[in-house]
């Protein structure tokens, strides 16, 4: 569902572009509440000092009498403001809600002979877990019904679930607080009933051992939350008897555990900005990890199994990355022992990489764009592409290997999110599915990707979306989005909210600025540390651009970025 903040949001830029004229008086704005300054000196790692007035805001007590009514203060203030928009408010509600259909389910997906699917009952803010067996044709299994789990919480989040190898036990990871220190449950498929071994303070995601009884997880640090500790637990045991397996001592690195692709190997990974590392056990003996290549820094890796062998994306020698591999038997001999798969190249950055039996499924970015390159084991590749000129295009759920078939998903600015299968041997493709959005017609409006240029010369690109009939004539008003951090890429994506803008006569823009990863690493790169500077000026010489070729009217533009993007705004 869509909460207060997106409605706001909607409707103050829907106020922005609506001439005064054709808006109601305005009453004396309320005063706004003022935080009080207080002196206080922050200490910074290296002895560094930085003076901070507004220090005692933070409380992670959540107690604090003066702070508590600061935030009170600003939510009235806030509601007040908003307060003439109520109309306004609910009509977009209605508007947006209405694009949304309450009953829809997931396309099914096959793993180790059941097909999974996920889905939503009118009304519900959950959606239901369910499964099939052999075939959709099969009764329907729920094996979590969110909605009933949900009852009484003020907050509930599923972070990951898991099925054992032997398809009878569930394990899923629960949060009734909402600061992601999760339960550990495991729950008994064949009779229904939650296992009492419970495990608090986890990680979301977790490893089934082939003896369907030990479950390798992470536990989080109580006062840090940053996972520190992989464990595993034999179910029936305390959890206080629960072995230690791995302990990262570097704060700086975040822990992860999944099973390979092939299901035979359980890894740890560990990561951060310039390092990876990464520790397999057999699934079937998960005693003994060993670490495929040790950390270093500038060298990034992740490595997945199938068949015989692991096929690992790393930047070692090659900033877009590269895909290489190595055979099982030289499974811990360090990267001196990978070979070439796909080389590197200056104008192709690898994203990510699903093996198949057959083939290797590649997300790849080119000009901005991500594609698949389907590449077979003989060496022959065919290209998944778009006819749009910005969208954004990824790998799907694909759990089992020994098939010619890959899913994906495809959505645009103006094409809501479709699930679609490609044989990687015929080149054939068939759609599974668009998500239904009622009520909407694609053919009302037009997306298209422009190259505004930077200061230093650099060409950045845009993705635009606006209705048809729209005059390129300098009078519209514009929304736009960029976010540019962490070498996160924004691609251009559906959203039920757009039309409520678009019918209204806004252009709606996402400026891809340097910080992301949309024209490869050299893009982040750019847009970090010492060159944090570009993602700004790069934001502000795209608005100018779109200003000075007519898309919008100086003092009738929007911008909006969240979390790191927030820093744009100002």
């Amino acid at each position: 569902m869509y909460h207060s903040f997106h409605r706001v949001a909607a409707v103050g830029l829907i106020l922005a572009a609506t001439p005064l004229a054709a808006q109601d008086a305005p009453s004396a704005p309320p005063t706004p509440p003022v935080a009080a300054k207080k002196p206080y000196q922050v200490k910074a790692p290296f002895g560094a000092t930085r003076e901070d007035e507004y220090y005692w805001l933070r409380d992670d007590t959540r107690k604090n009498p003066e702070m508590l009514a600061y935030l009170t203060a600003e939510n009235a203030y806030a509601d007040a403001v908003m307060a003439p928009t109520k109309p306004m408010q609910e009509a977009l509600f209605k508007e947006i809600t209405g694009r949304i259909k309450q009953d829809d389910s997931t396309v099914p997906y096959l793993d180790n002979g059941y097909y999974y699917y996920t889905r939503f009952e009118t009304g519900g803010d959950y959606p239901i877990v369910a499964r099939r067996k052999g075939s959709m044709d099969a009764p329907e299994e729920i094996i979590l019904n969110q909605p009933e789990m949900a009852k009484g919480a003020n907050f509930f989040q599923i972070g990951s679930r898991q099925i054992s190898p032997d398809n009878r036990l569930l394990a899923y990871a629960e949060d009734k607080v909402g600061r992601r220190q999760f339960v550990l449950k495991v729950k008994d498929l064949t009779t229904g009933k939650i296992m009492e071994d419970a495990i608090p303070n986890v990680q979301a995601g977790f490893a089934w051992a082939g003896d369907n009884k030990t479950i390798f997880y992470i536990e989080k640090d109580p006062v840090t939350l940053l996972g520190k500790r992989v464990k595993a637990h034999v179910l029936g045991t305390p959890a206080s008897a629960d072995r230690l397996v791995y302990e990262e001592k570097d704060d700086t690195y975040s822990l992860g555990i999944g099973t390979t692709s092939s299901e035979k190997f359980i890894c740890i990974y560990a990561g951060k900005t310039v390092s990876d590392e990464q520790r397999c056990a057999p699934v079937a003996n998960p005693v003994s990890f060993t670490v495929l290549a040790p950390r270093e820094t500038d060298f990034l890796y992740g490595a997945d199994h199938v068949g015989d062998r692991w096929v690992i994306r790393t930047n070692w020698n090659a900033p877009n990355y590269r895909l290489m591999t190595v055979a099982d038997s030289a499974t811990g001999a360090g990267k001196a022992a990978w070979k070439d798969i796909v080389p590197h190249s200056p104008q192709v950055f690898i994203e990510g990489v699903q093996p198949f039996d057959k083939y290797l499924a590649i997300e790849e970015r080119s000009g901005g764009n991500k594609r698949l390159r389907l590449l077979g084991n003989d060496g022959k590749s065919a290209f998944v592409e778009a006819d749009e000129p910005a969208y954004s295009m990824g790998l799907s759920t694909n759990a089992e290997t020994a098939t010619d078939w890959v899913r994906y998903t495809y959505n645009s600015l103006t094409t809501p999110s479709t699930v679609i299968e490609a044989n990687m041997k015929t080149g054939e493709r068939r759609t599974l599915k668009v998500t239904p959005v009622p009520g909407y017609d694609a053919n009302k409006y037009v997306t298209e990707r422009v190259w505004a240029t930077a200061r230093d010369g650099t060409k950045v690109p845009v993705s635009l979306v606006y209705a048809k009939g729209f005059k390129k004539d300098g009078t519209a008003p514009l929304f736009q989005y960029a976010y540019g951090s962490y070498g996160y890429s924004t691609d251009p994506a559906f959203s039920p909210m757009l039309p409520s803008l678009l019918d209204r006569g806004m252009v709606y823009a996402i400026a891809h600025i340097r910080g992301g990863q949309e024209m490869g690493r050299a893009w982040y790169d750019q847009g970090r540390m010492f060159n944090k500077k570009n993602s700004f000026t790069d934001f502000i010489d795209v608005t100018r651009y779109l200003v000075d070729q007519g898309y919008a009217k100086k003092g009738r533009v929007a911008a909006m970025g969240g979390s790191a993007g927030g820093l744009l705004m100002g």
